[in-house]
Order: C-alpha cells, then structure tokens, then sequence
C-alpha cells in the first residue's frame, strides 16, 4: 500500500515507521533537523516493548504525495490551512485523507478547504507519542489504539484494508459504525482536561484535589454533552457518567500537550478544542460559559508579546 504521512511529529513518525518496517511504501512529509536525520541514518523507533530504526522514506516536497492511496494528516489544528492545499491536491488523486487530529470539526474544515467528503475517512489515535529528537520518537503508552470509520457510517473495502495494515503492525486498530460519535467521545475527555488544566495550570491532580477543580471538570463536560446533542452523534447520559468517572480517575502527573504548548508560550489548539464548543454553542444556542472564558483566557495567552 502507498500511504503518505503529512505531520512528522509523534503520531506522523511513528505511524510511518511502524508501517514502513512491514513493507508498505511510506512517504513522510517532513522538515528541518527531523528531516536531516532521518534521511542520514533513518527513524529511531522506541515503543514499551522494543527499539528499531527504519529507513523511512522522508521528503519536504509535498508533490510526492500524488501517488499515494491514503494520506495521513497529523499536523496541529492551527497548521491545517497551512497543509490544506497539499491534501486537496492529494485527494484530487484519489487518495483517501485520514485526519487523526484533536477535534470533532476537523471533516468540516478539510470540506471548507476543498477535500471532497467522500474522500475523507474519519479517524483517531489513542495513544502518547513524543518525538523526542530528531530521528526519535518514542511511545509512553502500554496502549496504541486507531479508530476509523466512514463519514456516512457504511462500511467500506478501503477502510477495512489500511484496519488490517495497521493491525498487522501491532496498532490495536479497530473500525467504527459511527466515527463521529467516537470522536465526540474523544473530544468530551481531552477537552475538560485542556480547560481544567490550562485555566490552572496545573497537572491533572491539583485540578481534582480541589473541590472546585472537579467542579469544572464536570461542568466543561456538561457543556460539550449539551453541545454534542445538537449535532447527529450525541452523547448520552450514560457516556457522560463514563467520562466523568476517567475524568476523576486521571493518574495526578498528567499534564495535557495543550498545557505544555500554553506554558512554553507557543501556538496552541484553543480553536480546535475550547474554541470549537463556545463556536457550536453560540451557533446553536447552547449556553457555554465554561468554554467562552477559557478561549478568551487562552488566546490572550497565546497572543505573541509585542
């Protein structure tokens, strides 16, 4: 199979890596120092269980993508537009796009930006990777999970073929009858840890030693369930008991990339994330205060100083 990979980040690296040791022709978009390393002694690979390197087959010239059957999209929300041009040119082809970023309006933006709908197959990574140098990425997690699943809920030949790839190389990969249920589920968990976390700034266990801090991990989960249930995918009663019981259960050392991008100063998901439950909610009427405060306070964070 010809997968390309746009993102050489931890989800991007290891994914290709994973995939080139098994065969696939894999080709990962890639820049600067990352980019130098791996074309002079290729990817380093750690997972819990072993170490290898693989030579990746990485370029910066994002033309080389046409002849690919699936491209991957694992950039940060922020760079979407920035890469944009490339998948519709990709899809444009006949390559599939599989976004696995954070974000339940991920498909709509890809569509704005000219990526048909049928082109696009809904997915989403569950597990911690860092890219830790370049050349190196490495997976902290005993888990590494994919979901993936057609916009219109059918089942599909292509979707089953990369479920097996991936699945052959150890990714606990798995289709889904309703992906956009998967990625609000998803996004009902990572989001009040975001706002819980970033409002404080502070790892998930001071959020929750604190009587007020569970208080909002709670409420932003209300408010996404509120939203959720005015779009085709709702989450249930029964999902937010779920979430809320992972969202207390939070090992106490858990500190959220978002937090991590807040505190260095830099680009942040505020819009994918907090910034798209206060957008639904306005649209839709739902009242969002929790989130309405967090974006505001996390742009003006996110402001570069003058």
């Amino acid at each position: 199979m010809n997968i390309g990979f746009v993102g050489a980040g931890g989800i991007g690296s290891f994914y290709s890596g994973l995939l080139t040791r098994a065969g696939h022709a894999v080709l990962l978009l890639a820049r600067g120092e990352h980019l130098a390393a791996i074309r002079a002694k290729g990817l380093e690979v750690r997972t819990p269980t072993e170490a290898f390197s693989v030579a990746v087959n990485a370029t910066d010239d994002s033309t080389a993508l046409a002849d690919c059957e699936y491209v991957f999209v694992a950039v940060k929300g922020y760079s979407l537009a920035e890469v944009a041009p490339t998948l519709v040119a990709a899809a444009a082809k006949g390559a599939a796009i599989i976004p696995l970023l954070n974000g339940v309006a991920i498909p709509e933006q890809l569509m704005a930006f000219g990526v048909p709908r049928t082109a696009i197959i809904g997915g989403l990574a569950t597990v911690s990777l860092f890219r830790t140098a370049p050349g190196l990425v490495e997976q902290k997690s005993p888990f590494n999970r994919v979901v993936l699943g057609e916009l219109n809920k059918s089942h599909s030949d292509r979707t089953t073929r990369l479920i097996d790839a991936l699945a052959a190389v150890g990714v606990e990969a798995r289709a889904s009858d309703d992906i956009m249920l998967d990625l609000w589920r998803k996004f009902a968990f990572i989001v009040p840890i975001t706002v819980g976390c970033g409002l404080s700034r502070q790892p998930a266990g001071r959020v929750l030693a604190n009587p007020n801090g569970r208080a909002l991990f709670a409420g932003a989960l209300r408010e996404i369930v509120a939203v959720s249930r005015t779009t085709a995918s709702p989450l249930s009663d029964a999902d937010e008991a779920r979430l809320r019981d992972e969202l207390f259960a939070l090992q106490p050392s858990m500190r959220p990339s978002f937090l991590v991008d807040l505190m260095a100063g830099g680009r942040t998901e505020v819009d994918s994330l907090a910034g798209t439950v206060s957008r639904l909610g306005k649209e839709h009427g739902v009242p969002t205060p929790i989130h309405d405060v967090a974006t505001a306070a996390f742009e003006v964070a996110s402001q570069p100083a003058e």
